[in-house]
């Protein structure tokens, strides 16, 4: 009895406990359940969709990606504001961050008379100090070089140092400027002293600039003084063009120019801009004037400073030239006064009019004809000649004549003074105008002797100007002469050689860098006479050998064509194996005869003397003729 009582005590208690585990068991399951059902409420609220939650026993996981630390830790906070922070696992991954843009790397570098100044940001591979050593190398003792550099560590751009080296070198010859320097770019604003050095700087800058660097250039120079302020247009045959011209406005240049278009004048034209213009209503005055000759016709206007000179073409009607000066002097301006001219027809004759003829050749020699005033005229005229251009340099052969206008010795040397301004030419001097043609290196040498001109002439006179600016001529420039330029080729090409792939015209792989170091000289040398041969061994049929040695040398000449170098004036020859410099005998002498060559056409001795001699002889004929003429 009592062992039955004890059993059923027992199974009460073992029930009891199951009871307990069963009911503790769903009561963990309800509590994990409703736990996890909160945590991912909260984290749906809080906008964190990729969170995962879930739950084991009281502990509450949290799985998912993240898009970045700072979702981790929200959802991290999410979880903690329902559940105790200690009951949370964090189970999340963090998305790969994407990688930062690398900036944009750039250097403003100022510079003037107190100093230079570094703005912008740097990269960390940039050696700062060696950047600040070569600046300081720059500047004058007193001035200061501010660093206001940034750094930043992303790799460097692909062509920063190359950029960097550049904008450097070229601040050095800038003392006023600024240069901005970027990736591969570079752009210069900056003030030089002169024009010429305007121009030069934009070559030199440009050269050195090559395909490496992208380089804007905005350079200025200080407005030139003109004096006189000259302007001369004119019309001759149907054809309308500037001697030279004059504004003191960007503006007052657009209105010229355009009154000189509505005039006739094709292409494009330079209209000098300088200081010392008589007055503001210059362009005015010049719009008129140029509206006025081309409703004439033809002819030329002349001004200087306050002063016009009209010359109308000749067989102009009276009529129209008096009704057309009239209108023009009502309506210039007040501070100009107007000269007008209708030439009279000249008579015939059997004699031609007189004339003075000097010439100047591009070696520097000058050459006087025709006729003079008198004995101390002529010699006063060589004394001028011998003083400008070299008393070994001049050859006087004028004669004196009688009857030649008052003003004949005054417009000699005129013209001599104005073939000084040329690198060679001629001036011809004739009672009713004096011509001046020639070539020369400065650009503003066609104002210069319009200047001239107007102010020996007078009032009233006519010139002609022809006058061609050469870039080849421009001792500003820099460019080397054609003989610099022959002996900078064998510098170049030194022990090394342009070679071919054998019994072929096609180059082999180590005559690039050779045709490109050749190829950035001739860039500078413009238009040269130039010959390029090519030259063989003897081995083969002789037939063959010249074919292919034409073939290499065309191959060079298209080679440097297509490195942009200006080949208009250059010839391709091939010689073949009749121009041996070794012997062919031995190999050494076979690979020193297959070559090219670069040399300058130069005019065949004989044929210069026989030129020469054809000019004497026809000069010896023409003195003869006048003075038959005469004697008749």
């Amino acid at each position: 009895m009592r062992l039955s009582k004890l059993i059923i005590s027992l199974l009460a208690f073992g029930l009891a406990a199951l009871l307990c585990l069963v009911v503790a068991y769903f009561s963990v399951r309800i509590i994990e359940d409703s736990s996890a059902a909160e945590v991912r409420k909260e984290l749906d609220l809080a906008g964190l969709n990729w969170a995962e939650a879930d739950s084991d026993g009281l502990q509450i996981f949290l799985a998912g990606t993240a898009p970045n630390e700072a979702a981790r830790f929200d959802a991290l906070s999410a979880a903690g504001r329902v559940v105790d922070a200690a009951r949370v696992l964090d189970q999340m991954d963090v998305a790969d961050t994407v990688k930062l843009a690398s900036p944009r790397f750039s250097v403003e570098i100022l510079r003037n008379d107190a100093g230079i100044s570094l703005i912008g940001l740097v990269p960390a591979s940039t050696d700062r100090e060696a950047l600040l050593e070569r600046v300081r190398d720059v500047v004058e003792p007193g001035e200061k070089v501010s660093d206001l550099l940034e750094v930043a560590h992303f790799d460097t751009p692909e062509g920063w140092d190359n950029a960097l080296r550049f904008g450097l070198r070229a601040l050095e010859d800038l003392p006023r400027s600024k240069v901005s320097v970027g990736a591969g770019v570079v752009k210069i604003t900056a003030m030089t002293d002169s024009e010429a050095m305007r121009r030069k700087m934009e070559s030199d800058l440009a050269r050195r600039a090559g395909d490496e660097v992208k380089l804007t250039l905005d350079l200025s120079a200080p407005r030139p003084v003109i004096s006189p302020f000259t302007l001369r247009f004119l019309i001759e045959d149907g054809v309308a063009r500037f001697d030279a011209c004059s504004a003191g406005t960007e503006e007052g240049r657009d209105r010229i120019l355009a009154a000189a278009n509505a005039a006739g004048m094709e292409g494009k034209a330079t209209c000098r801009i300088g200081l010392g213009i008589p007055s503001k209503t210059w362009p005015q005055a010049a719009e008129m004037a140029i509206g006025a000759l081309a409703e004439i016709g033809g002819g030329n206007v002349t001004f200087s400073d306050a002063d016009i000179s009209l010359l109308a073409r000749e067989g102009t009607e009276q009529a129209v030239f008096d009704r057309v000066v009239g209108e023009l002097e009502n309506a210039l301006p007040p501070v100009f006064a107007l000269t007008a001219v209708l030439p009279v027809p000249p008579e015939q004759g059997e004699q031609g009019p007189p004339e003075f003829v000097a010439t100047l050749s591009p070696e520097g020699a000058v050459q006087m004809s025709g006729r003079v005033a008198g004995e101390l005229e002529r010699q006063t005229a060589e004394s001028y000649a011998k003083a400008r251009f070299g008393s070994g340099s001049v050859r006087m052969s004028a004669r004196v004549a009688e009857g030649l206008p008052d003003t004949w010795s005054v417009r000699v040397l005129a013209g001599l003074e104005a073939l000084a301004q040329l690198s060679n030419g001629a001036v011809t001097v004739r009672p009713d105008t004096v011509e001046i043609t020639g070539d020369t290196g400065r650009q503003e040498a066609s104002d210069t002797i319009a200047q001239l001109m107007a102010e020996k002439l007078g009032e009233g006179a006519d010139f002609d100007l022809d006058i061609t600016y050469l870039k080849k001529l421009d001792l500003s420039l820099g460019l080397p002469s054609p003989e610099e330029c022959e002996a900078g080729i064998v510098e170049i090409i030194g022990d090394r050689k342009i070679s071919f792939e054998p019994g072929a015209s096609t180059f082999d792989s180590s005559a690039k860098d050779i045709l490109d170091d050749i190829a950035e000289l001739l860039r500078k040398c413009e238009d040269i006479p130039l010959e390029i041969s090519g030259h063989t061994d003897s081995q083969g049929r002789e037939s063959m050998n010249q074919q292919l040695s034409q073939e290499r040398a065309q191959a060079v000449l298209d080679a440097l064509r297509d490195r942009r170098v200006l080949t208009a004036s250059y010839r391709a020859v091939g010689y073949g194996e009749e121009r041996p410099v070794a012997d062919n005998g031995s190999a050494s002498g076979r690979e020193a005869n297959r070559r090219i060559e670069f040399r300058l056409i130069r005019p065949d001795p004989s044929e210069a003397a026989e030129g020469e001699g054809n000019e004497a002889d026809a000069a010896a004929e023409q003195n003869e003729e006048t003075q038959g003429d005469e004697q008749n």
